[in-house]
């Protein structure tokens, strides 16, 4: 993050920040990807990464907490969507298994994260 004058809203939470770091993690692993998957994985990757920061972002701004959770349970479904996509890639050696433990390493933080801030009772 490029200061901290900048670090309010969404941009504060730490969930969100875990997965804006995911989804730049997704875009720089997939340039690796064969280029017949860019409408494919590629696609679904990206948009499944970058919808959870969105949804993180969109939820923090709703006025009541039962909004606000509607917004972190979709976030969580795009992170299992991730998680399902970088499952694929490793099975079709678009990833080192290194790269994908690093990965899933991340989608979990963030999962995790999600489910803490799903549950707190004022989310």
């Amino acid at each position: 993050m490029s200061g901290t004058k900048y670090m309010k809203g969404f941009r504060k939470l730490i969930v969100w920040q875990e997965a804006h770091c995911l989804t730049k993690m997704i875009y720089k692993i997939t340039i690796s990807f064969p280029q017949s998957e860019l409408y494919g994985i590629t696609k679904q990757l990206k948009n499944a990464s970058s919808s959870i920061g969105a949804q993180i972002a969109e939820g923090s701004q709703m006025r009541t907490q039962p909004h606000r959770k509607l917004y972190y349970e979709r976030a969580y479904s795009s992170a299992a969507e991730v998680d399902n996509f970088l499952e694929l890639a490793l099975d079709l050696n678009f990833l080192k298994k290194e790269q994908y433990e690093k990965l899933l390493n991340q989608v979990n933080k963030v999962s995790y994260l999600l489910q803490q801030i799903i549950n707190a009772p004022n989310a």
